[in-house]
Parts: C-alpha cells; structure tokens; sequence
C-alpha cells in the first residue's frame, strides 16, 4: 500500500492561514484506509484569543453594512458552494468516511441553510405600530450580538457549521468556528468559499482545537453567543460555563430517537426505511434511528425478519470507491471499538444479537475503521445499550404490546431529540405527534429533518437553552431586540426632495 502524504492543517485566522504550531497538534486519518493523512494544529489559549480579537476587529465595519450588501455575500457564497459541491464532499469523506452520495446530501442540507439566510433582509425587519399613544409610533430592531462562536462535531463537518455561521454573520455578527479536530479540513475549504465571496477578513474564523480553546471561548468576555452541538455532558457543561460567563448559549445534545411500527404499517417499507436511518453513515447522525419499537408480537417478528434478510446483503466499503457501498467505516479505530464494547455490554445484559457485525471484512482495506451493522432483539428499558447513546451502527427493538405503551416508553426516555411513527391510521399518528415528548417528529418519515426554513433542535436532555437551530430561532439566538418608542415635535418640515431613495 502506497503510503499518504500527512499535510498540515493549521487555522483561518482574520483572512489567512495561520503559521505552523510545532508542539500542539493531533493526527487525522482516513477511516475507510486508516492511514493518518493529516496533522492538524490544537490552538492554545494565545492563538484563541488571536481569533476573538481579529473578530472583536472586524465587527463594527461588518455590522455596520446594510443587510442587503451581507445578503449578496450570502448569494455568491451559495453560488460557491454549488460550484464545489464535488470537492467538498470528497474532503467529508477522506475524514469521516460516510459515502459520498451521503456526503454530497450533507453539503445540500448545510446549502439549504445559506439559501436562507440569503433572505436575511426580509428576515431583520422588525414590527412597528403608529399612534400607540397620542402622536407616539413604537418600532423593534434586530441587532447583532457581536462575535460569536460555534463548537461542532465529526459527524456533520460541513452541514452542521452551516446551521450557524451563515445566519450569524448575515446577521451582523462575527464568528469563531472551532470544528471537531477529526474532521478538519471541510471548515477549512467553506473558509475559502467565504473569503472568495468577498467577505471581509476576520469575519469568518475557523480555529482548530481542543478543551483549551474551548474553555477560552467560553470564558472571553468578548465573545457574546455560542452555539454547540455534540453529546448531553458536554452539552450540558457547555450551556452552564456559557451562561455563567454571561453568553447566550444554545447547546444541542445526544439523542435516542424512536421509531414506532405500528400492527398496519407497510412492514417492507418500515424495514427499508430502518435501514437507511439506523446504519446509514454507520449510525453517526444525532438524527439516526437507535431504536424501533414494534407494536405487536407479530410486528415485531415480521420487521425482526426483513431487518435481518436485508442485514445479509448490507454493502460495506470505502466511501469513495466507484462501486459506491451502502455504508463506510466509523470515524476512528478508538470510536469503533467503543461502539463493539457495547454490543459486548448488550450481550452480557441478555439481549439477543440478531445480527452482528463486529467482525466484517472490507477486501483491500483491513486497516480501515469498519464495523458492520448490529441488531438487537428483546431489549429492555434498563439496559445501557438502551438508555446510552452509542453513536454507530446498533439497532435495538425494543417491543411494545399497545400503542399506549409505545408512547410511554419513548417518553419516558431523558433524550427528547427525534423520533418517527409508521401506520397508515391517521388517527393514531395524529395522537402520537401531539402526545410524543420530542422536538421532531416524523409520520412515515424515519428522519425528520426541518427544513431550513424551520428550526432544529429537541427536547428534555437532548437541547440545553431555550432557541433551536438554524430558521427563525437562528435568527433570535444570533441577534438582540430593541423597541424604540418615539413622539416627534410639530412643525419640523424638510424642503420638498425629487431624488428617487436607493439602497447603498
């Protein structure tokens, strides 16, 4: 095997790639081979507090212009990233590993989002009311909130910055992206993007890093908002450091998304739907289904059985080559074992493995980060590999005798992030989105994904603040409301102007 150029990956710092740091960095590696492909630098506190200041610099000027001209920056940007799709995708893959089909749909959520914000005039305007009081007008404004910070994960290195970044800074403000130093270098191509848009320099940052330059984005005064999205813990440390230090702070956090099959379900079109949203992009979605919960003992048996035929002849492989596969390889060798320790932990707590998959064989990459698909049968409500987010390709069903149980087995569980129901009774799934206990809900749809024009984000411990992502709450977090009341005096006349008003 012809071994991979390691390249260097350093920071975007107001404009510029920033010089090597020799003593701080972390290796990054191709999962579907391996082999460590690149080095990317771990920012310390300094080189973080470089990148605030270098936005706390070019906040005044860039809040300063009018949102159309911020608009138009967002439209040559979406031109962009349309351009470069291919490319991008391909860099997803190198570092991630999911397929590139999944990597291309990944670059079209985050896109859907700038398209969105390309709307960011329309979406400032404020409310106004005339004679609220005698001779007396009242008017609200958004504003910025001035720079701001997104900390995100491996999993979506280019859709889940996009949530962030592009409604910020139409928005006015500045903003610090520290991506998860797996998957670095996708940050790094839309940082490009931007600045070939004619984004002025500073305005967008892209710092790699770990806990140092987090706990320095957390705690700099300067930093007015942070938006995170990765597993409860850190979640739930990120939300309290945030506001303790005064920001705004919307952290999403881990998920154990349901889906509930009911006795009149299409049960070949269930299992289908399972299998791309349990074991596509090898289960690392926050949106993935981890648990199906068949309602019936014959639904059970009979989605049990598809699952396991179709499980057979699932097509594992590197996500680039040209025979594309239905799944690529876990993020890191560690990662994928951390994901085998639980299906181990299953075993022990008497679930039974239908299917497993710890053992798969990839012809021409045995180094690469693989596991093929798990499911398991009977599984209880006090089981970990229940109650624990586990973040890879394991499915458990967990069977139900009722709907009403159904129900109380999804609400009962901490996560409130997604979760789907499969009927045909209009009845029953209207029930169940009312009565469920999650953010997102899916009727015979296994991921249920908002739109760009809505807003994402679940429920319980799955979201700490009180703004979901991206849509019209992205465009509260990520600004400030005013409301000016005003009286003028009588009298007070301007000379007569004939010059037809422009936006400049």
């Amino acid at each position: 095997m012809t071994e991979t150029p390691v390249h260097e990956i350093n920071h975007y710092i107001n404009g510029t790639r920033t010089p090597k740091e020799p003593d701080r960095r972390a290796p990054v590696y191709n999962p579907a081979t391996g082999e460590q492909t690149g080095a990317v630098a771990l920012a310390d506190a300094e080189r973080t507090r470089d990148a605030i200041t270098a936005a706390h610099r070019a906040l005044a000027e860039w809040q300063a212009m009018t949102p159309l001209r911020r608009a138009r920056v967002m439209f040559r940007f979406k031109a962009l990233l349309e351009r470069d799709l291919s490319r991008i995708a391909e860099s997803i893959t190198r570092e991630h590993g999911k397929v590139l089909s999944d990597a291309r749909g990944e670059v079209t959520r985050g896109l859907e989002v700038v398209e969105f914000a390309c709307g960011i005039p329309h979406l400032l305007k404020g409310e106004h009311s005339g004679n609220v009081g005698s001779d007396v007008d009242s008017w609200s404004q958004r504003h910025p909130v001035g720079v701001c910070a997104g900390i995100t994960p491996f999993n979506f290195p280019a859709m889940v910055p996009m949530w962030m970044f592009p409604i910020a800074i139409a928005c006015g403000n500045t903003f610090i992206l520290k991506p998860s130093e797996k998957a670095p270098s996708t940050p790094l191509l839309l940082a490009e993007l931007l600045e070939e848009a004619g984004l002025p320099a500073g305005v967008f940052n892209v710092l790699n890093g770990d806990r140092e330059s987090v706990e320095t984005l957390l705690t700099d005064e300067r930093v007015g908002a942070i938006s995170f999205v990765g597993s409860t813990p850190i979640a739930e440390s990120i939300y309290a450091t945030g506001a303790a230090h005064g920001k705004r702070v919307q952290a999403l956090g881990g998920a154990k998304n349901h889906m509930v099959i009911m006795p009149d379900a299409d049960i070949e079109g269930a299992a289908d739907a399972l299998m791309g949203a349990a074991y596509g992009s090898a289960g690392e979605r926050c949106m993935a289904i981890s648990v199906a919960v068949p309602v019936g003992e014959e639904t059970a048996e009979r989605l049990v059985a598809a699952l396991k035929a179709r499980l057979a002849n699932l097509r594992i492989g590197n996500g680039l080559d040209a025979d594309e596969p239905e799944m690529g390889p876990l993020v890191t060798r560690d990662h994928r074992d951390k994901v085998a320790e639980y299906v181990e932990i299953g075993l022990r707590e008497g679930a039974e493995l239908v299917h497993d998959g710890r053992e798969v064989d990839v012809p021409g990459h045995p180094d690469g980060f693989y596991m093929g698909a798990c499911l398991f049968d009977h599984v209880s409500t006090d089981m970990r590999i229940y109650n624990e987010e586990i973040f890879g390709p394991v499915l458990s069903v967990v069977r139900a005798s009722d709907f009403d149980e159904a129900v109380a087995i999804v609400n009962r569980h901490e996560f409130g992030n997604g979760t789907a129901i499969f009927t045909r009774d209009g009845d029953a799934a209207r029930t169940y989105a009312v009565a469920i206990e999650a953010g997102m809900v899916g009727i015979n749809v296994p991921i249920p994904v908002p739109m760009a024009f809505y807003s994402f984000g679940g429920w319980k411990r799955s979201r700490f603040g009180v703004l979901h992502a991206h849509g019209p709450d992205g465009v509260r977090f990520y600004t400030r409301m005013k409301t000016i009341t005003a009286r003028w005096p009588r009298g007070v006349r301007d000379d007569n102007q004939f010059v037809m008003p422009t936006m400049r």
